[in-house]
């Protein structure tokens, strides 16, 4: 990808601002309130149920397991992982399902609910929406052949949402990479759990106008005059048409192995052929000097991928907001707030 060139005086005052939003900040990648056996006595079969869920959903279908990863991710970067994205609209509650980084992409809602449904039936009033999505992410992340993490349990789920933090705070496709750190910098996620995180789309799909920008701008410039890449940017070009159209036409984020958690997304990036721009800066960009050395050492060693993968989720797991705790519950529909 082309380098995203800024003045330099940015980058100490990017420094700053990230120093600044981290000292302000609520939410904590830490886990004061959650613990390994939260449900041992309480609901002891909950990972056993939630496991057979999602073993049955991504056996029918694979993406089903990005569907949750992805849905985790976004659940995070807002308020926490507090199940807030699980939210609908209501009269007097304004979701986050509608807001722009979230409306055309996200799934899986049903899956939650089927889990869910599973766990009143079991353990009725016990387990957490929030801690519900946080093991079916790291279910999801194992049925394709991903790494195995254990999941600090105990979150409640929130009363409220944040559409307009939903559209701020979460990453976008076509964003450079000095913004993306900042927005993981601001959930105590470092520059080595963006670049693993970021690996995630290993698995699942984009669609069109999410990297329509991208193939008709500098794919051409990062890959390279060879006839893979070039037959690969012409078959994206069939399903993604320069002038419009297609939008909800999609494609592999990671085409060579699209249902498989493995490390071929950074051997895409080395090449230069990373599908979304938010993926291919983090090798291409001119301010990528620790990101283009970290694709490199997860292209080449793909133990170290998924053990930095996994310490990163538990990282993003246990992002947490204090105030859940203190006014959030157990809700019995994870679409709605216990009345």
């Amino acid at each position: 990808m082309a380098p995203s060139f800024h003045s330099r005086p940015f980058l100490p005052c990017f420094a700053l601002l990230c120093l600044s939003v981290l000292s302000m900040r609520s939410l904590v990648a830490s886990e004061p309130y959650l613990t390994l056996d939260y449900y041992a006595s309480s609901c002891p079969s909950v990972l056993e149920i939630v496991r057979k869920e999602m073993e049955c959903a991504v056996l029918s279908d694979p993406r089903n397991a990005a569907f949750i990863l992805r849905l985790h991710f976004h659940d995070c970067f807002v308020q926490g992982c507090d199940g807030s994205v699980l939210l609908d609209d209501t009269i007097t509650l304004q979701g986050e399902k509608k807001a722009s980084t979230n409306i055309h992409s996200l799934g899986g809602f049903r899956l939650i609910d089927r889990i869910k449904n599973n766990l009143e039936s079991e353990c009725p009033g016990i387990v957490s929406c929030a801690d519900i999505l946080t093991v079916a992410a790291r279910d999801a992340v194992i049925l394709v052949g991903g790494p195995y993490w254990d999941v600090p349990l105990g979150r409640k789920d929130s009363t409220t949402a944040n559409f307009d933090l939903a559209n701020a705070n979460l990453p976008t496709a076509g964003e450079g990479l000095l913004t993306i750190i900042s927005k993981f910098l601001y959930q105590g996620l470092s520059v080595t759990d963006t670049v693993a995180l970021s690996g995630a789309h290993t698995i699942g799909m984009a669609r069109c106008e999410n990297f329509r920008e991208r193939i008709y701008g500098d794919f051409k410039l990062t890959s390279g005059n060879n006839p893979v890449s070039n037959a690969y940017l012409s078959n994206l070009k069939s399903i993604c048409p320069a002038n419009g159209g297609g939008e909800d036409n999609t494609a592999g984020m990671d085409y060579v192995t699209p249902n498989y958690f493995d490390n071929s997304f950074y051997h895409l990036l080395l090449k230069g052929e990373g599908l979304l721009n938010s993926d291919q800066e983090l090798y291409s960009s001119a301010f990528g000097f620790k990101t283009k050395d970290l694709v490199k050492k997860y292209a080449e060693d793909s133990l170290a991928f998924f053990q930095q993968f996994s310490d990163s989720m538990v990282k993003l797991g246990n992002i947490t907001n204090a105030d859940s705790f203190s006014t959030g519950e157990v809700r019995k529909n994870c679409r709605f707030v216990n009345t």
